[in-house]
């Protein structure tokens, strides 16, 4: 079970009302400015006293108050502030806190801590080197050397500054540490290497507009027999699909190839809208990335040919 099994979040920036259900590793992935951030430093605010107090300026439009609860065990914890004047909050019980922000990265690594996880710390400090990445990927391997256990470790953007292997060894690590010691991973990602996706259920897609703020969607667990035909047909190229805004599914390479150029002579940068074309291997896969798609809430539409003469009806396969 993991430490914290719900969590809420009303009129924090962003995060005008979210919940999700995290589980040992919660991977935040979305576009930029989507709200991955936001959900971190409220956990963040929630669990950890050295955390700075939400101000005026993080109250969402239209609110008064940020309201942060969070279900940890038998315990009900919360942040409630009206500011500037009223902060009523239980962490009674919680777990401690680590949390690697990216803006800290290249420097302390480490935001501020109340001294509960100080094993931890030390193990962190101990680790630090000149290079922010490789900091990062020194630190994660010396708490799970360290057996540190109980701890809820929020890491925001783990892939800066560091090479494709060296963030697939940084993954191994975090799943390591999530499942060694009743640890808890939460982490924001613009990087499919950190998206295991035979794992549906761990992904939390972030989503934003104007008009309803911040919203999180969870995908279900998947079958074993999903799960593998998804370790079988996913790359990290495909699995883009999970940071796109929109998705053409293709059948092969060659339309893979050729529509951006089609995109292109229509006006249209397919990066620049964040659209992802997607070569699924064959038709026979085009429904599986479909239902990945539905799952998600990712919009798409599909290309194929119809492999058959004109006038006749196309196999049924």
């Amino acid at each position: 079970m993991p430490l914290i099994e719900h969590v809420s979040i009303q009129g924090f920036r962003a995060a005008r009302d979210v919940e999700l259900r995290p589980g040992p590793l919660c991977a935040l992935v979305g576009e930029s400015s989507s709200g991955k951030s936001t959900v971190l430093s409220a956990i963040w605010a929630l669990l950890e006293a050295s955390a700075p107090v939400p101000t005026g300026e993080d109250v969402s439009h239209g609110h008064t108050r940020v309201h942060v609860e969070a279900v940890s065990g038998d315990r009900t914890l919360f942040l409630d502030a009206r500011p500037p004047a009223t902060l009523n909050l239980n962490r009674e019980g919680g777990p401690p806190t680590l949390y690697f922000p990216a803006k800290l990265r290249a420097t302390s690594l480490l935001a501020p801590t109340d001294g509960r996880a100080e094993r931890a710390v030390g193990a962190v400090r101990s680790a630090h080197t000149v290079d922010g990445g490789l900091t990062l990927v020194r630190s994660i391997a010396a708490l799970a050397e360290a057996r540190v256990r109980g701890l809820v470790i929020l890491i925001e953007e783990p892939e800066l500054y560091l090479s494709p292997p060296a963030q697939r060894h940084l993954h191994h690590l975090l799943r390591a540490l999530s499942t060694r010691g009743r640890n808890q991973v939460f982490y924001s990602t613009h990087s499919p290497v950190f998206l295991a996706v035979d794992q549906l259920d761990e992904l939390v897609l972030a989503r934003h507009d104007d008009g309803t703020g911040t919203t999180l969607v969870q995908p279900e667990a998947l079958t074993q027999r999903k799960a593998f035909r998804m370790l079988a047909e996913f790359d990290s190229e495909r699995a883009e699909i999970f940071l796109a805004r929109a998705v053409v599914l293709v059948e092969g390479r060659t339309e893979k190839i050729a529509l951006p150029f089609v995109f292109r002579a229509l006006g249209f940068d397919p990066d620049q809208e964040a659209i992802t074309i997607v070569d699924c291997g064959g038709k026979g896969n085009i429904s599986l990335f479909a239902e990945i798609c539905n799952a998600c809430g990712i919009p798409y539409v599909v290309l194929h040919d119809r492999d058959a003469p004109r006038g006749r009806q196309p196999a049924e396969a």
